[in-house]
């Protein structure tokens, strides 16, 4: 096989071909570790939002009445 004017024997050609296998598999375990980065974070976040979601639930039914703007007396 001939490149750029080189003449490559069987070895330096599977070097070329290993080379090559080893940047794909690189590359396609560095895209699978960005995707579980992103999954990650996004768990994070919804579980972020549920738990702010109850805490402001208990803080609601822990309130005071008159916290609650609701009507207290007769005259309501």
């Amino acid at each position: 096989m001939t490149l750029f004017g080189r003449t490559f024997d069987g070895t330096e050609i599977v070097s070329l071909v290993s080379m090559l296998l080893l940047l794909a598999l690189w590359v396609g375990v560095w895209l699978g570790d960005r995707r579980d980065t992103k999954w990650f974070k996004a768990w994070n976040a919804e579980r972020k939002a549920r738990r702010d979601a109850e805490i402001a639930a208990e803080r609601e039914k822990t309130r005071a009445p008159s916290e609650n703007n609701e009507p207290r007396g007769p005259w309501s």
